[in-house]
């Protein structure tokens, strides 16, 4: 796994397109995903569903798909009775479906990227958007390791470090990957509003952990409302030379009591991406509720932005 795959596929295009929401792409396609595991039950249970909907976004014009490990924790399985190598294997099975979902395409220059989320999304509670875990950076280091050492070693252009909600994790995993020398990732952190993450800390300090961090090949912000994105592309831009990342979500709350999301969410991400670029973004997509539709539209300004 490294960086030569990511960097060829920057170095071609003036914007790289990720995909969409994968897990709520699949409860759009008839999943159920009220398994605390979220959409790593149907690594088990449906996997051709996920190649589909991996498919789907690279159909739609994006070069990049992020697997169905986010929630994919070897405490999470076994909380579902799922032994240690078994685990092992659905996750290795992540990666394994975005490149066979790549390998039917047939098209060139496409990538898979690993997801690492946050310690809360095993807790399947809603913390992953706030980070008050009272864990220390050590305890989630600890947490961590298991998963990354399994994705590390899989077929992955790279991982995946998303929706981290404080400093303390995205410390944790950028101290991780100094283990794995030739892994790389991208970091991307979840936002309360447009200076601050969803802890509560300046923004800065979170994007200022990239700095002199082999391995962490872009930066940026997901999983975030997207009338914020512009001001943190812009926080981004001014403290690291790395590609800005930008994928938000698409403009709901997560009800984690009621298992749903709420609010209208009808801003018009495509018709940001234009002025996200400007602000010094790279590489755009869409996170929760942002499906291949909107991914295929925000495909079509990065390609008018010079991205073919």
């Amino acid at each position: 796994m490294l960086s030569s795959e990511f960097e060829t596929l920057f170095h071609e295009r003036a914007a790289v397109v990720l995909d969409g929401g994968l897990g709520t792409e699949l409860e759009r396609r008839g999943a159920d995903l009220s398994d605390p595991l979220w959409s790593a039950r149907l690594l088990a249970d449906d996997p051709e569903l996920i190649v589909a909907t991996h498919l789907a976004y690279f159909q739609a014009g994006a070069q990049v798909a992020t697997t169905a490990s986010y929630q994919a924790t070897f405490e999470g399985f076994a909380a579902r009775g799922i032994a240690r190598d078994q685990a092992d294997s659905l996750m290795l099975r992540s990666v394994e479906l975005a490149i066979e979902a790549r390998r039917r395409t047939e098209l060139a220059g496409l990538l898979v990227a690993a997801s690492i989320g946050p310690y809360g999304a095993m807790l399947a509670d809603g913390s992953e958007y706030s980070g008050d875990y009272g864990l220390t950076v050590d305890e989630l280091r600890d947490f961590h390791r298991p998963r990354l050492e399994v994705l590390a070693s899989s077929d992955a252009d790279l991982l995946a470090f998303e929706t981290v909600p404080s400093v303390d994790e995205g410390r944790a995993l950028v101290e991780l990957l100094q283990e794995h020398p030739g892994v790389v990732a991208w970091l991307s952190f979840s936002c309360r509003d447009g200076a601050h993450t969803r802890r509560g800390e300046r923004i800065e300090e979170a994007f200022d952990l990239a700095r002199d961090a082999p391995g962490i090949v872009a930066l940026g912000i997901n999983c975030t409302e997207p009338v914020y994105v512009d001001e943190l592309i812009r926080r981004a831009a001014d403290r690291t030379d790395l590609p800005v990342i930008a994928y938000p979500n698409g403009g709901e709350r997560w009800d984690a009591t009621g298992r749903r999301w709420s609010g209208a969410g009808s801003e018009d991400i495509p018709g940001k991406v234009g002025g996200w670029l400007s602000s010094g973004a790279r590489i755009v997509g869409g996170c929760c509720r942002v499906g291949p539709e909107t991914i295929g539209r925000i495909a079509a300004v990065a390609t008018a932005a010079g991205g073919d």
